[in-house]
This record gives structure tokens, C-alpha cells and sequence, in this order.
């Protein structure tokens, strides 16, 4: 699982340290940009500072990797306690909100100016991710466990898996296919029990995966969608359109009217200003940040950490179950989205040898036409 991949930050971490003593880096490390008179200038820099510089973007690797492994994996429990007298669809429309309106400011400093498509896009994306499902996933936390939320969430892969392989984009390898039966065994281990207890488990559960399948649309329709080609204003165009939309969805369902601002607990409030705070700002820009510099594959270890921090915080702090069952059910839906992204790489060399024969075989018709 990820357990084998500290090995493989550290070696990230290093090279970065490294690459600043290369050749192609060498006068980038030894100058700096500084601005004088509004103009940018650059400056020497001397050995020791350099040094300082190699250091801070060691401790930013560890920094960001640190916070999509443990902040998000504990963002579970912040939703459970913020829903606990906060309307779920509040919770999101405040979260996203703030979050959105902080990210789109900063990317708008940085000389942003969106378009009519980009919001277009913005609302399609936003829909998917936020509205359905985040919106799904607040509201379920309210009759299902922050730890059962988080591994239900990690069918997302499986999901994008199955919705790339029938849009064409992608195909199934025998690897991923183990991997997607291994992950539908350990989904049935892990609601087997719960699903006969009461409707709403049953219908809480349905709606975290309701949640996973949209996201896992969303991820495989924004390559399509015009959005911003800006990192940071790829990220806020959707949170403040898919924000728009929960406020019309908690309007149209009552929960605005429902909201007793003045009921609102210390924890609910604790938790949703954690999701705003750690959730949406630092641990997405840590994110983003970290697509940067590391490997996507490498980046998305977090799919494996967060279960498992989710599972472990609920036990520890929310007196959530920690049975044999819950256990067998972590490894088997781990271990199917270990085997579904292993079988992305190997299908990956197999598509781009495809692409290479077929490119081949064209440029050999028309060179034959010519003669």
C-alpha cells in the first residue's frame, strides 16, 4: 500500500536538494530575483544561502506531503462534527464559499480574469464535485461513521477506472480488473453488516458512493471542459461555482430556513472552520503545489493515507467501531486501488506502443501514396 512509498518522498526530497548542484541548475541556484525600482533583478546569491534555500524546499516537500495524508484523512471527522448541528448543504456552501473567494482573489492578484467558458466549465465541474458530491458525503455523515464515509470514498479510482474505460479513454487491464473485484468484495465486507440496521445507514451509504461516482465524473470530464490553464485559478472557478450551486440546492430543500445560527454548537463550528481553514486552503494548495514538483502517482499516495487516518481518528476520538470486519474490508479496498493504479502503468507503455504502430502504420500508407 503506501506504506512502501516513504522511500520514494525521500528520494523526491533529495533529488530536489540535488538538482540545484546539476549543471542545467547550476546558475539558477547561485542567483536570486529580486525586484529594484519595479523591475526584476538578478542578484548573486552566496553558498550559505543557497544552502538555506535547498533546506526550505525540503521541509515544504515534507510539509505538503504531511498535510494531504493527515489533514485530508482527518477532514472526515470535521465533517461529522460540523453536520452535527449545521444543515450538511450549509457546511458545504460556507466551506466552499470562503475557500473558493480566498483562491479566486489570489489567482485575480496574479492577474486572473476568467472568461464566459471558464464558468461554464466552472459550473459543470463544480456540480460534480461540489454539489453532488461533496453535498452527498456531508449530508451521509449525518448516519454513517467518518471512518465508513472515507473508505467509501476510496472507490473513487475504481470508479474513474470503470467511467475512462467506457468513454474509450482507457482500458482495463487483467491487473485493474483484479483490483476492481477485489474492491467491490471489500465494499460488499464493509456494508454487509450495516445495510439491514436501519434505511438511513442504508440510504447514507448509498449517498457516499453516489458522491464517489461524481467525482470520479468530474475527474474524467475536466480534460474535456474549458477550464482555467492557471493552477490556482483551475482550482477556484470550480469551488465558487459549485458553492453557488449548494446555496440554491440548500435554499430549494429548506435548509436555509432550517439553520438555527444561534444552535450552532462549539464543535460544529470547530469542525467547519477547520474544513475551510486545513480542507480547502492549505491542504488543496499543498496539493496543487505538490503536482508541481513530484510524479501525479507519487502525489496520489493520499488515496491510501486517508482511509486509514479517517478510520483511525474516528476510533480514537469519535468511539467509532474498530472490528476484524472493518479491518479485512481496509486492506481489500486498499489493496484494489494499489492493483487498479499498478494497472494503469502497465496499460499505459501497451497504449502509447499502440498509438506508435498505428502512427507508423499511416505514415507508411502515405508514403507509399506519394511514391
Amino acid at each position: 500500500m503506501f506504506f512502501d512509498r516513504p522511500a520514494q518522498i525521500l528520494t523526491v526530497i533529495r533529488e530536489s536538494m540535488a538538482a540545484n548542484g546539476t549543471v542545467r541548475m547550476h546558475q539558477l541556484a547561485n542567483e536570486r530575483m529580486v525586484n529594484i525600482g519595479g523591475r526584476p533583478v538578478i542578484m548573486p546569491v552566496s553558498r550559505r544561502q543557497s544552502a538555506v534555500g535547498r533546506g526550505g524546499e525540503s521541509v515544504k516537500l515534507v510539509l505538503a506531503f504531511a498535510a494531504i495524508y493527515l489533514v485530508w484523512g482527518s477532514t472526515y471527522l470535521a465533517i461529522r462534527y460540523a453536520v452535527e448541528t449545521i444543515p450538511p448543504l450549509v457546511v458545504v456552501g460556507i466551506r466552499h464559499t470562503v475557500a473558493g473567494s480566498i483562491l479566486l482573489a489570489w489567482a485575480w492578484m496574479r492577474g486572473f480574469r476568467p472568461k464566459r467558458e471558464h464558468w461554464i466549465s466552472g459550473f459543470v465541474i463544480g456540480a460534480l464535485f461540489f454539489l453532488i458530491g461533496h453535498g452527498s458525503l456531508h449530508w451521509a455523515e449525518q448516519y454513517v461513521g467518518s471512518g465508513l464515509a472515507a473508505l467509501l470514498i476510496a472507490t473513487e479510482p475504481m470508479f474513474i477506472l470503470v467511467l475512462a474505460w467506457a468513454t474509450g479513454q482507457q482500458s482495463i487491464s487483467r491487473i485493474s480488473a483484479l483490483g476492481l473485484g477485489l474492491g467491490v468484495a471489500g465494499v460488499a465486507i464493509l456494508t454487509a453488516a450495516d445495510l439491514g440496521t436501519s434505511h438511513s445507514t442504508l440510504m447514507g451509504v448509498l449517498a457516499v458512493l453516489l458522491g464517489s461516482l461524481a467525482w470520479a465524473a468530474g475527474v474524467v470530464i475536466s480534460p474535456k471542459v474549458k477550464l482555467p490553464t492557471d493552477a490556482l485559478a483551475r482550482t477556484a472557478v470550480p469551488l465558487v461555482c459549485g458553492a453557488a450551486l449548494v446555496w440554491v440546492a440548500a435554499a430549494a430543500t429548506g435548509e436555509l430556513r432550517q439553520t438555527h445560527w444561534a444552535s450552532i454548537s462549539l464543535r460544529s463550528m470547530g469542525g467547519l472552520a477547520y474544513l475551510i481553514v486545513f480542507g480547502s486552503i492549505v491542504a488543496f494548495t499543498a496539493y496543487m503545489w505538490l503536482l508541481q514538483r513530484c510524479p501525479p502517482t507519487l502525489v496520489a499516495t493520499h488515496t491510501y493515507a486517508n482511509p486509514v487516518v479517517a478510520v483511525l481518528l474516528g476510533w480514537l476520538l469519535a468511539s467509532e467501531p474498530m472490528s476484524l470486519r472493518i479491518v479485512i474490508a481496509t486492506v481489500a479496498i486498499l489493496g484494489a486501488v494499489v492493483l487498479i493504479r499498478r494497472g494503469e502503468g502497465t496499460s499505459e507503455p501497451k497504449q502509447a506502443e499502440a498509438q506508435a504502430q498505428s502512427a507508423s502504420k499511416i505514415r507508411s500508407a502515405a508514403m507509399e501514396k506519394v511514391s
